[in-house]
């Protein structure tokens, strides 16, 4: 009897998912713990945790203090550190 297989298509990630990778990423090139981040925003730690694992969708006055805090510009961080992803078509 022949057993059926499930395959897992790979899941696209959101953008809330991306761009938290995105902040973790260059967070962690730039040596800074989540806290010292979120003092550098004045924003909270546990904020800046959610934004990580793709849980919140900053406001764009947020992303600009992320951005600011990170060293880089907004265009940067989606670019450089894999915000953005390809279009086929």
């Amino acid at each position: 009897m022949p057993q059926n297989k499930c395959v897992r298509q790979p899941k696209l990630l959101d953008i809330k998912q991306r761009f938290g990778l995105a902040v973790r990423r260059r967070r962690r090139e730039l040596d800074l713990s989540q806290e010292r981040l979120a003092e550098m925003c004045e924003l909270h730690r546990t904020y800046i945790s959610s934004i990580e694992r793709g849980e919140r969708n900053p406001s764009l006055e947020n992303v600009e203090k992320i951005s600011k805090g990170l060293d880089i510009s907004i265009c940067g961080l989606f670019v450089n550190y894999g915000v953005e992803i390809a279009n086929d078509s």
